[in-house]
């Protein structure tokens, strides 16, 4: 019968369009008029034709026959075959009954267990009105070479878990691309298009480094470079973690990047996405309560207490707005725990207001002692004064400007003053 619907299908819909449109509304007459979803006696007597109609309905029938007339079910058993059931059960029911004690005991405590987690989740964890503090190590960074005595950073008061504080030094970076076949086509004969050219710089912890530059001048391929997010192309120079060359697998385990596309799983609320971030991405040795106690740290520092039970939804529909959503990346990356944190754009598409709220987030970020390097899109006044340091790139992958900003960027204007050759320019002149 499957055969022939199949053949029927095919010879209707001559075209892949209209033998999908057949085929799913086929299947879908015949799973709910079989039977099972929708009984026989529930079915409108305008539809009960596709009741006999679907094969889905004899199939069910032969087989619920076939099982239930069975004479096994008709057979009464006798209480002599279970008697030796209740021979053991005579002389041993202490013991039986006592594991089964043991049993349910230990079940019972396992379950106010984990509602205790609940109810303790959903606020501070305290003890008689106290934070509780869980004795921990600084955990080992082998993977790019650093010893006990480099970098020993202390964690910070009211940290939970702690984390090594870590600079990132790049020198000479060169990245190129094959060249496109547009650009063969139009008479370039060169093999490969250079990207980025002789990047030099540093990031370091507790400074906040913005990342400028004009459209395509490679902020985002430097910052992807960086991170080792880059699969393809040919990548030249050397890139140093606190002193030691970058070792890209021990790397991975202690660097974030916050994406432009801020994804999340709409169906679960802000804590359950910090949670489950948690859960994925910690160390094994963590506990239950430290991860807890963690992601509400977390939350406490983005901001996003207000809204702990609030569903992440989809963009543009009822859910978290465009900020909310920003600080939730920031969030979901910090739970990792990570020393390094590489952010792409984060005040894009946002307005003013949202745009300061989101970087108080990374501020904050910052004063934990990490390492932040933001990539920025015509930032405004107040948005370009919140960072500490500068790498200014221009077209073609060239490095303009690498240091300090000061204070209302005046190091950034001695800078240019010196090079360029240029009337200073007056505020409320027309000149």
């Amino acid at each position: 019968m499957a055969l022939s619907l199949f053949r029927f299908i095919a010879a209707v819909g001559r075209t892949q369009v209209l033998a999908n449109l057949l085929g799913t509304f086929t299947l879908l007459m015949v799973f709910v008029l079989g039977g099972f979803i929708i009984a026989r006696d529930d079915i409108p007597p305008w539809m009960i034709w596709g009741y006999y109609v679907s094969p889905m309905m004899y199939r069910q029938n032969a087989v619920v026959m076939n099982e239930f007339l069975d004479e096994r079910w008709s057979t009464v058993r006798s209480l002599h075959s279970l008697m030796t059931i209740c021979f053991l059960f005579h002389y041993y029911h202490v013991v039986v009954c006592y594991f089964i004690v043991l049993a349910l005991g230990d079940s019972k405590g396992f379950i106010l267990d984990e509602e205790n987690g609940k109810s303790s989740s959903k606020g501070d964890h305290r003890s008689n009105g106290q934070k509780i503090s869980l004795p921990s190590t600084t955990p080992e960074f082998r993977g790019i070479g650093l010893s006990d005595n480099v970098a020993d950073h202390t964690p910070r008061k009211g940290m939970v878990l702690p984390f090594q504080s870590l600079s990132l030094a790049f020198d000479h970076i060169n990245y190129y691309v094959d060249m496109p076949a547009e650009m063969k086509n139009q008479g370039i004969g060169e093999a490969r298009l250079q990207l980025l050219r002789d990047v030099c710089g540093a990031f370091i912890p507790g400074i906040l480094t913005a990342l400028v530059g004009v459209s395509g001048a490679g902020k985002t391929t430097l910052m992807d470079v960086l991170a080792g997010r880059k699969t393809g192309g040919y990548i030249e120079g050397t890139i140093n973690v606190s002193g030691y060359a970058r070792n890209q697998e021990s790397f991975a385990r202690v660097n974030g990047y916050c994406e432009q596309n801020d994804i999340h799983s709409p169906r679960v609320t802000v804590y359950e996405s910090l949670l489950y971030s948690a859960w994925l991405r910690l160390s094994p040795d963590v506990t239950k309560e430290t991860r807890k106690m963690f992601a509400d740290e977390v939350m406490d520092l983005v901001e996003l207490n207000p809204l702990r039970d609030a569903l992440v939804g989809l963009p543009g529909e009822d859910s978290l707005s465009t900020e909310q959503r920003k600080r939730l990346t920031i969030a979901v990356e910090l739970v990792a725990n990570p020393s390094i944190i590489f952010m792409d754009e984060p005040t894009s598409g946002l307005d003013a207001r949202a745009a300061a709220i989101v970087m108080r987030t990374v501020r904050n970020t910052v004063d934990t002692g990490r390492t932040v390097v933001c990539t920025i899109h015509q930032p405004s006044i107040d948005i370009f004064e919140a960072f500490d340091e500068l790498l200014l790139l221009k077209r073609g992958g060239q490095v303009s400007y690498a240091g300090p900003l000061g204070r209302c960027s005046h190091k950034l204007v001695e800078y240019f003053e010196v090079i360029f050759i240029f009337p200073i320019y007056l505020v409320g002149s027309d000149d």
